[in-house]
């Protein structure tokens, strides 16, 4: 009974005075880090708001053509006196001549002009392009009528909008749910841990029903869009799935930091910076080249290229789309490959471990 007692004894542990209370977590967060959430999200709200303003108001309070391709027409001595004419505005316009009116006009077609002014024995007539911008179609006409003399000027339109949708007004709308259903798609595949090939195929598959859903109600539906309807959903579908992959990459080589860093990106700079709502010539520079170098501007330009030109101009933003959702789709291949060799190398660490002392 003593031996018992005393190997009990033995083995029993002193207990020390500290062991009855409580250890505090050192993860448990103290008043000094909540001090410090206070003050970050005091600060960064505002910040916040002034990027936000500054991307969104103030390419709006600066609008006004810089170098904005138009074209004259006519016999040479009256339009050298029409480009001095137009050169008066320092900057606003990037003159490119034509030998006669079926020039100009294949010029606007090609896209390579917004409009043009040609000169005729009964007075200057505008050749504009609605369907490039309607807003600069307005403004071409306010121009060329104020250097007029305020005298009645004839206006074509040699491609006009759609007959339902005369001012824009819904491909203009289109850019923001585009953009949000790419956050939204690169978001929740990383939310729901897809990676690798299985994150390609959600991206890709959403990415092609967004096109579907959106040329129906853009181009059926709406009349927003015209020419070829499969043309439209696949311009749309790409435009996607190049904010979708860019955000899913970001969030696959960054965490869930990514989601963030790309949603900002894409919203806060790609969005007002797209140059949808007039043209990238009327933003202040360098705002409307940097817009077509995002998807949101590569993507209205690519859909009007598709609806309206038969196709013009349209490789290069169709380039700048493939690159980023190339580039995003890269990225996330390439997260996932470093996430399986880091958990690959994880268990081969711990077989090192020394075992705990009992």
């Amino acid at each position: 009974m003593s031996a018992t007692s005393a190997t009990h004894t033995g083995t029993a542990s002193p207990r020390s005075p500290q062991s009855s209370q409580p250890s505090q977590s050192p993860q448990q967060p103290t008043s000094s880090s909540h001090g410090r959430h206070v003050v970050a999200v005091v600060v960064l709200v505002p910040v916040l708001v002034a990027l936000a303003l500054w991307a969104f108001a103030w390419p709006a309070a600066r609008t006004a053509p810089r170098d904005l391709p138009l074209g004259v027409a006519g016999p040479a001595t009256a339009v050298t006196q029409v480009q001095k004419q137009l050169e008066e505005h320092e900057g606003a316009f990037e003159i490119h001549r034509y030998a006669d009116e079926a020039a100009a006009r294949d010029a606007i077609k090609d896209r390579t002009v917004y409009g043009a002014v040609v000169v005729t024995e009964q007075g200057p007539k505008l050749l504009t392009a609605s369907a490039a911008s309607p807003f600069v179609a307005q403004l071409l006409q306010q121009a060329v009528t104020q250097q007029a003399g305020g005298a009645q000027v004839r206006t074509v339109d040699v491609v006009p909008a759609a007959k339902d949708d005369p001012r824009g007004s819904a491909l203009t709308s289109s850019v923001l749910p585009l953009t949000l259903a790419g956050i939204a798609a690169g978001a929740v595949v990383t939310l729901l841990g897809l990676r690798g090939r299985r994150a390609i195929a959600a991206l890709v598959g959403a990415s092609a029903l967004v096109g579907l859903v959106a040329a129906t109600l853009a181009g059926s539906w709406l009349g927003a869009l015209t020419g070829n309807w499969w043309a439209q959903a696949g311009a749309l579908g790409l435009a996607t799935l190049a904010v979708g992959a860019a955000v899913a990459g970001l969030a696959a080589l960054l965490g869930p930091a990514g989601i963030g860093l790309g949603g900002l990106l894409v919203m806060l700079l790609g969005n007002p910076f797209s140059g949808a709502a007039t043209a990238p010539e009327m933003l202040p520079d360098p705002v409307g080249t940097i817009g077509q170098w995002l998807p949101p501007g590569a993507g209205v330009s690519l859909l009007r290229s598709i609806s309206f030109f038969d196709g013009a101009a349209a490789s290069g933003p169709a380039l700048t789309l493939a690159w980023w959702a190339g580039l995003g789709l890269g990225a996330i291949l390439l997260g996932s490959a470093l996430k399986g060799r880091k958990e690959a190398k994880g268990p081969t660490l711990t077989e090192h471990e020394p075992a705990p002392a009992n």
